[in-house]
């Protein structure tokens, strides 16, 4: 496919959607980081094929809590000290609450900047609130004091019986075939993200009942409304820049953004979502998922016989209370104790997985994908960067002016011939794990993810950015919020915390 001036690796670049808020390109004038020809497809299958060199190789009957506690079981998911299990699957949730692209294809080469985006890209919630009690009613709880003010859940019938604490745990509303009523249905694609919708859903819930408290018996149903997703938006915000982005991309990059400003996500009228960001940097935490897990401490909190441990997909697994993690059911024992995922001070966090170039076994093999397409996330990530053009992780490193990763560094994909054009998403985790120990992101990953976020937030005319830069959280402690507040003030936690 031509792009411009082949011997310069240029293109001019096409016309721009980053007016019209849908996907696009940081870097519109690098080409692709490969032609798309069948040797380059079998490349790319070759080296994103289970049993490759990115599958962690557990076994596929190994015990779920012998996955979690004997390293000889996964000697590809190494501990990061940095990060906490949830820390994967909130990500995720964020993910959902910027993009959403059901038309892309893998079979073609797409122009990502035809394809419309079907979130708005904003970091704004409407993958909960969807278009609010008057477009979406059947996400809300009418009431006849208050109208539709709250979020509709539901209890988590027999939930009691399995749980340490003995209180109803709840659900997202499901139908009759129960599926999930919510504001995207991607949210339901495993029990963990599951939870933390259930989790926004019961916080602004809580920031409800304490608005309608300040607003006074004066307030409409529309006031009371539109002051708590103010609130619940704000603070999600202020969580995304302070919490979730040092973290994942490093204290000085996400010091030096707010600070100093961005270098490289601009737009004109309206943000964007870069195709850089959405199908290559962002998809780091593929790479964090762990095999197994554990969901809850069921009714003990010494004895594992007594709590739910679980890999995070199982294809073997079947039934209406399924042995993995897969969303769209409902059972009594399926609830998230957050003590597990998110160090609440009580020692039984665990540890999230380094950011390297190997992916869980069970990521090899997803559930419900389209028949002829591949069910390796590792090939359609990799396929993905093809179809869109993304660029080389060199190509981007050099564009950023920082220094790419040496040859030596990419030689285990000589081989494929990828080692001088990497695909960036194979190089954002390389350069992860080579440059940041793969506690985070490294420099070139960490700045595409932590400037598009940034950019989503200080470009939303309704963001606490834009709104009152200087405004400080009213939920968490010392005028700070992370997600243990959050969870916390959604009462989600258990009694272990």
């Amino acid at each position: 496919m031509p792009h411009g001036d082949a011997d310069q690796g240029i293109r001019t670049p096409k016309s721009t959607f980053y007016d019209q808020g849908r996907f696009g390109r940081m870097f519109p004038a690098l080409p692709g980081f490969a032609a798309d020809t069948a040797s380059v497809r079998a490349a790319l299958v070759e080296l994103g094929r289970p049993g490759g060199i990115m599958d962690t190789g557990e076994s596929p009957t190994a015990d779920p809590f012998a996955l979690i506690v004997d390293p000889t079981l996964s000697v590809d998911n190494p501990d990061n000290p940095r990060l906490t299990a949830g820390m994967t699957f909130l990500g995720q949730f964020l993910d959902h609450d910027m993009t959403f692209d059901p038309t892309s294809s893998l079979a073609r080469t797409q122009d990502p900047e035809s394809i419309r985006n079907f979130r708005i890209p904003a970091l704004d919630l409407d993958s909960v609130y969807g278009g609010g009690p008057g477009v979406s009613p059947h996400l809300y709880d009418q009431t006849v004091d208050h109208g539709r003010t709250t979020m509709l859940v539901e209890p988590n019938v027999g939930s009691e019986a399995v749980c340490i604490d003995h209180v109803t745990r709840f659900d997202v509303p499901r139908n009759a075939q129960l599926t999930a009523l919510i504001g995207d249905p991607r949210n339901d694609e495993n029990l963990i993200v599951n939870q933390l919708h259930l989790a926004i859903l019961r916080f602004h819930n809580r920031v409800v009942a304490d608005v309608r408290g300040s607003l006074g018996p004066l307030a409409t149903p529309a006031e009371l409304f539109a002051e708590a997703q103010r609130i619940v938006r704000w603070h999600y915000q202020w969580m995304i820049l302070h919490e979730f982005l040092p973290l994942t991309c490093g204290d000085d990059l996400v010091k030096d953004i707010l600070t100093n400003g961005r270098k490289f996500y601009h737009w004109r009228n309206s943000p964007y979502i870069p195709v850089e960001f959405a199908v290559a940097a962002y998809r780091f935490g593929h790479s964090q998922v762990r095999p197994s897990y554990r969901a809850n401490f069921g009714t003990s909190a010494t004895d594992r016989t007594l709590q739910f441990f679980a890999v995070i997909f199982d294809h073997t697994a079947t039934g209406t209370d399924p042995g993995d993690l897969r969303g769209g059911c409902r059972a009594p024992r399926r609830f998230i104790d957050w003590q597990t995922f998110f160090d609440f001070g009580g020692g039984q966090v665990r540890k999230n997985k380094r950011i390297d170039t190997k992916l869980s076994s069970a990521l090899f093999h997803l559930l419900g994908q389209p028949s002829g397409e591949p069910d390796s996330l590792a090939i359609r990530n990799l396929i993905r960067g093809l179809t869109m053009e993304v660029p080389s992780g060199q190509r981007v490193a050099a564009a950023m002016q920082e220094t790419p990763l040496h040859e030596s560094e990419l030689a285990d994909l000589e081989p494929f011939g990828l080692h001088k054009r990497t695909p960036l998403w194979f190089y954002v985790l390389r350069e992860a794990d080579v440059r940041a120990d793969g506690e985070h992101l490294g420099p070139v990953g960490g700045r595409i993810v932590a400037e598009v976020f940034h950019g989503l937030i200080d470009g939303d005319p309704s963001s606490y950015l834009s709104q009152d830069p200087d405004w400080t959280p009213t939920y968490g402690s010392d005028d700070d919020f992370g997600i243990t507040d959050l969870l916390t003030a959604a009462g989600v936690v258990g009694a272990l915390a």
